[in-house]
Formats: C-alpha cells, sequence, structure tokens
C-alpha cells in the first residue's frame, strides 16, 4: 500500500486525466498505482488483476502505466525519490555504479575507427 506521504511526492507528478478520453474516467490515480505495482510485484497479466481489490480493471492499470510512462513519469518519481533518500542518508554512497552504456556516444568512441560508409563508394559491378 502507498502511504499518504509517499503519496504526497508522487502524485503531483502525475499529468491530469485526458478530458476527452473514452469511457468513464477510471479509478483514482493512487489505487491504479496501486495495481500497476501488485501486477508487477506478484508477476500476474493485466488479464488476472482481481476486481475486487479495488485497484480497477488490468486494462485501466494497463493504460495508467502507459500513459505515466510516456509522460516520463517513472524518471521524474526515481529523481524524486533518490533526492528524499539521500537528504535522510539513506542512501549508501560508497557502493554505488554509475552505468552509461545506454547513452548514445555522439562523437563515436575515442580510439576506435569509424565505419566507413559504402552506399556512396560502390566498386563497379564486374559482371
Amino acid at each position: 500500500m502507498i502511504d499518504d506521504e509517499l503519496w504526497a511526492l508522487i502524485g503531483p507528478v502525475l499529468p491530469p486525466w485526458p478530458e476527452r478520453s473514452p469511457g468513464p474516467r477510471p479509478v483514482d490515480d493512487q489505487l491504479c498505482l496501486q495495481g500497476i505495482l501488485f501486477v508487477l510485484f506478484t508477476g500476474i497479466t493485466w488479464q488476472q488483476l482481481p476486481p475486487e481489490l479495488g485497484f480497477g480493471s488490468g486494462q485501466t492499470c494497463w493504460r495508467g502505466l502507459c500513459r505515466w510512462a510516456e509522460a516520463g513519469v517513472f524518471e521524474q518519481v526515481h529523481r524524486i525519490l533518490l533526492a528524499e533518500l539521500n537528504a535522510a542518508g539513506r542512501i549508501d554512497w560508497t557502493r554505488a555504479c554509475v552505468d552509461a552504456s545506454h547513452v548514445r556516444a555522439k562523437r563515436g568512441v575515442p580510439g576506435l575507427a569509424r565505419r566507413r560508409s559504402t552506399a556512396a563508394n560502390r566498386a563497379a559491378s564486374t559482371t
């Protein structure tokens, strides 16, 4: 369950529900997030999310996940939580690891030969 203190940090980051969306407005954002976390934690499929838990349907939670991911919500929440934990002295930075393997190298990697395109300099056909 997401307590009120944690929700006070996460709630303001969520984008407003689109006014022109099909069907009725889904469940409250806090319940939707709890449904998403329940599915991710248990490993069940979206269709298996029990409606009696009050999180809304699996489809509703899945749409919330997609909408929030597209809006960059999870990156923002990650930064907020890291800042909060750091301010509280709850992060042991002596065991931190930085991974930039997903960052695009704009000018290539120093020391490695650059690939040359052969599209413009194709050899003449010998047949």
